[in-house]
């Protein structure tokens, strides 16, 4: 793992989180991104190197909206950045986390992604990123 690629923060109107995080970060987000697959809209911001990810649920059914509320708005999960995703998978099978979906599947900003069970991580959501080429 190369870095942490971002940081994923469920929210209830991702309108009213831009304005919030556009403030606090001083920048306008990068862009915003409506994965049907997952049933989130992202919301894009950079912060030095890493990202903040603001999520909103589309669906009463999607796992955002599930996840806010089970536990409410707040961190939903930390990604990090991979080069090959695929072996990055193998190797942490073997460390015997639990990968929630084997094979990598398109997730926003243009990236191969592959979640990891919280459970295998003390509680956290753990996202692996592989750029797209």
């Amino acid at each position: 793992m190369n870095k942490i690629e971002h940081i994923g923060i469920a929210v209830k109107n991702i309108e009213e989180a831009n304005k919030v995080y556009k403030s606090l970060l001083g920048q306008e987000h990068y862009k915003t991104e409506a994965v049907e697959s997952e049933g989130v809209i992202t919301s894009f911001f950079t912060c030095g190197e890493s990202k903040i990810e603001l999520l909103e649920g589309t669906s009463p059914d999607s796992p955002i909206t599930r996840f806010i509320e089970k536990k409410g708005e707040g961190i939903h999960h930390i990604a990090f950045h991979v080069d090959d995703i695929r072996t990055e998978v193998e190797r942490l099978k073997k460390e015997g986390f639990r990968v929630l979906n084997e094979v990598p599947k398109r997730g926003a900003d243009n990236k191969w992604v592959v979640f990891l069970h919280p459970k295998s991580s003390h509680g956290v959501l753990v996202e692996l990123c592989q750029e797209i080429k």
